[in-house]
């Protein structure tokens, strides 16, 4: 349910690291297409490796609209010159080779063991080349897809903690931009485990970091995961103001979420009120059509 939206969070925090071109300004990860264009427009003017990294970031443009083997052409035809790249396009052909056969835009139904197979070691020679050339953002990209090829909450735990500890031990911006994301996801795991008072200190932590730079859809986002965790511990007065208050602030910004009208339904069940959640879940099923 709320994988999807909070891994799209952490695709915007995945952009950044030596190449000369600015690659947050020209990616918006809701709009996959107009990336493509602005991608290709940097491409005509691009030299030497910023060629290569710009076309590994329009390979993931296909991903994100599911086009995964149109992604896999695009990689495959700079193959021969990235075996002649510095380490970040290098690092970056890699990451999203493994993201053509493993991701958020996945079905997870729909993966095979030579599919993990192949995004795994992608991954892993991702991973090698990051560490080895202190390009941390990478690594910590790299660290968190292990995610989508281990999904027993366990191993997910244990990948994003890893993550968390390359982004304590370092002082790039690229890696430190990383935090509220992983944060999230290392309480998403712990939630998972039914491990709830952790998973708050992590969300909190996540809610800090996305206060701290202007992130209002982030901070939204957290707050839901907090909300969630209050529920499920009965603090059900708690989380029902939080997620009316969500309702309120996601209108305003023209960004329902069908999360958070289930967790409202779910709260008004648990309220025994079940005319309101009856309207929740008819509006939770209209978003998600």
């Amino acid at each position: 349910m709320f994988r999807t939206a909070l891994a799209i969070l952490s695709t915007i925090a995945a952009t950044g690291a030596i190449s000369a071109v600015d690659l947050s300004a020209l990616w918006d990860f809701s709009d996959p297409a107009l990336s493509e264009r602005r991608f290709r427009d940097a491409l005509k003017s691009a030299a030497g490796d910023d060629r290569l990294i710009i076309q590994t970031q329009i390979a993931r443009t296909h991903m994100l609209r599911k086009d995964f083997a149109g992604a896999r052409n695009m990689l495959q035809a700079i193959s021969a010159d990235i075996t002649e790249a510095g380490a970040e396009a290098k690092a970056r052909y890699w990451l999203e080779l493994g993201r053509s056969h493993a991701s958020h835009r996945h079905d997870p139904a729909a993966q095979t063991p030579e599919s993990r197979r192949v995004a795994r070691s992608a991954f892993s020679t991702a991973l090698d080349i990051s560490r080895e050339a202190k390009l941390d953002g990478l690594a910590v990209d790299a660290l968190h897809m292990f995610v989508f090829v281990d999904t027993a909450p366990e191993d997910q735990l244990k990948w994003n903690q890893e993550a968390l500890a390359v982004i304590a031990a370092s002082e790039q911006p690229e890696a430190k931009r990383w935090e509220a994301s992983i944060s999230s996801n290392t309480g998403e795991a712990l939630y998972d485990l039914r491990r709830y008072d952790e998973a708050l200190k992590y969300f909190r932590r996540a809610l800090f970091l996305r206060e701290q730079s202007d992130d209002s859809r982030g901070a939204r986002d957290a707050y839901w995961h907090i909300a969630r965790v209050l529920r499920v511990q009965e603090h059900t007065d708690d989380a029902l103001a939080i997620q009316l208050r969500l309702e309120r602030e996601s209108a305003d910004a023209q960004e329902p979420r069908h999360y958070i009208y289930e967790e409202l339904q779910l709260l008004y069940q648990a309220k025994g009120d079940a005319n309101r959640a009856r309207q929740y879940e008819q509006r939770a099923k209209t978003l998600r059509r």
